[in-house]
């Protein structure tokens, strides 16, 4: 069987954005029901092999916080910090590739997962570089090179719409900082979209790896709402199934979609995610019961119930070196 990010063949198909599912939940009949829906159909092809991915230290840790074992667990990782990062310009879908600092953070962090006795049987990435490049270099210097990686436009950043390219401390100063910091941090208000429409080189439908993608769905300027929207069809038809399928997943993405995730995963308040800030190249662990609750690690940061692998003094410096970027 053979999946990819545009399209699912074979028996994976019924894990796409109209699974049962994803289904329930957008008729809100709660999570507990689209997660029993999810797994009844991993099960038709998949085997059940939880905690294969984490080392015994942390799930006896989450066990003792939360009275119970974790069922299941997987990994996030946002992509190491990225050449226009550095140049501290809006990024979004343009297609950038990690600065050295960035490099330099994806080895850490596969020597801390590498201690920590993890690995992977799948990647779930995006599709721009600075994401890939991550993954490629997390599994090669795992020596995992042959792990098998699925492709996801889902997974992009949040489209910055015209102000992709821009300069974010120029941009403050031509629009003002209240007016920017509106678009950067509101839940639901976009930027403005691409000048042109389709004629614009921003918008997703003049470049080739998106030839494959309906033209509706591809975006001209998105909120972290419009993210978050086009996230949860991948989490329940491509990862989630994988999850309870009994892999070890990472799932390596970027700022805008993990925090779309991690919305949904802790039930974050709109108010309280727009807020979070999540530092590049750092391993985040995930625990999960049998109704795919988060379980909360005693090293959670702020709302987060997942913890975070590494010197944790370390990663709060570069949460808050996130947190005083201008955009």
């Amino acid at each position: 069987m053979r999946r990819c990010g545009l399209t699912v063949f074979a028996t994976a198909a019924m894990f796409c954005s109209h699974s049962l599912g994803f289904q329930l939940l957008r008729k809100n009949v709660g999570r507990n029901k689209a997660a029993e829906a999810v797994r009844g159909q991993s099960r038709a092809f998949s085997r059940r092999c939880p905690l294969q991915m984490v080392n015994k230290e942390q799930v006896a840790t989450v066990t003792e916080q939360n009275g119970k074992a974790p069922a299941y667990t997987f990994t996030i990782v946002r992509h190491g910090h990225s050449s226009w990062n550095a140049a501290n310009l809006f990024t979004g879908w343009a297609d950038v590739p990690l600065a050295e600092e960035g490099v330099a953070e994806c080895k850490e962090a596969a020597e801390i997962l590498s201690k920590a006795g993890m690995g992977f049987d799948i990647v779930h990435t995006s599709m721009l570089k600075r994401a890939i490049q991550t993954t490629w270099t997390i599994l090669e210097e795992m020596d995992r090179m042959y792990t098998p990686i699925e492709y996801q436009w889902r997974l992009n950043e949040r489209h910055y719409g015209e102000l992709q390219g821009r300069n974010k401390k120029e941009t403050v100063e031509k629009f003002g900082a209240d007016q920017v910091q509106i678009w950067r941090r509101s839940y639901d208000i976009p930027p403005p979209p691409v000048e042109g429409g389709k004629s614009n080189k921003w918008w997703p439908g003049n470049d080739a790896r998106y030839a494959g993608v309906p033209e509706e769905e591809l975006p001209f300027s998105e909120s972290l709402l419009d993210t978050k929207k086009r996230v949860l069809p991948c989490w329940f038809g491509n990862i989630l199934p994988d999850i309870v399928g009994g892999k070890r997943v990472l799932v390596s993405a970027h700022g805008n979609s993990i925090r779309a995730l991690l919305q949904y995963l802790d039930d974050i308040p709109d108010d309280v995610i727009t807020e979070l800030n999540v530092p590049t190249g750092v391993p985040l662990c995930y625990y999960l019961d049998e109704n795919l609750q988060p379980l909360k690690h005693p090293d959670g940061i702020g709302p987060l119930s997942g913890n975070y692998l590494g010197d944790q003094e370390k990663i709060r410096a570069r949460i808050e070196g996130v947190k005083k970027q201008t955009g």
